[in-house]
């Protein structure tokens, strides 16, 4: 697999870990092999950053989405620009979400950005951030 095809499927199976389907069943797990283990992810939608870890960025998602505070969730790339260059790579992504949130269902885009680095294993993720757009 090119770098680029090895890169769209990482990023499809990066937003695919967050959508909640009819069966209940989640893959939220697939982030842990998506990242290096040194992942970084960085909420960077309100006036402070939320820095996170690989764990404090999954477990609290895992207990959203299976609590039923979350439900009919689902995340999507809908618009992708890729540099790469040897070894590394950046993406900018352009999506959108939606799902009903504690009862109130919500629908916003944003964008992130994610890197990848070339390994012995392949192409992983190695740090992402993300904003969505303001509420109207």
């Amino acid at each position: 697999m090119n770098a680029k095809d090895a890169i769209d499927d990482l990023t499809h199976r990066f937003f695919n870990a967050f959508t909640t389907h009819e069966s209940g069943e989640l893959n939220i797990n697939i982030i842990y092999d998506l990242f290096i283990p040194e992942g970084l992810i960085v909420k960077n939608v309100g006036p402070e950053p939320e820095i996170y870890n690989l764990k404090q960025f999954v477990e609290p998602r895992r207990v959203l989405l299976t609590s039923g505070q979350l439900v009919n969730f689902s995340e999507e790339e809908i618009s992708e620009h890729t540099q790469i260059f040897g070894n590394i790579a950046q993406r900018f992504s352009r999506y959108r979400k939606s799902g009903t949130l504690t009862g109130t269902f919500f629908e916003t885009e944003g964008m992130k950005t994610i890197q990848f680095i070339q390994t012995r294993h392949g192409w992983k993720m190695s740090a992402l951030a993300w904003d969505d757009e303001p509420a109207p």
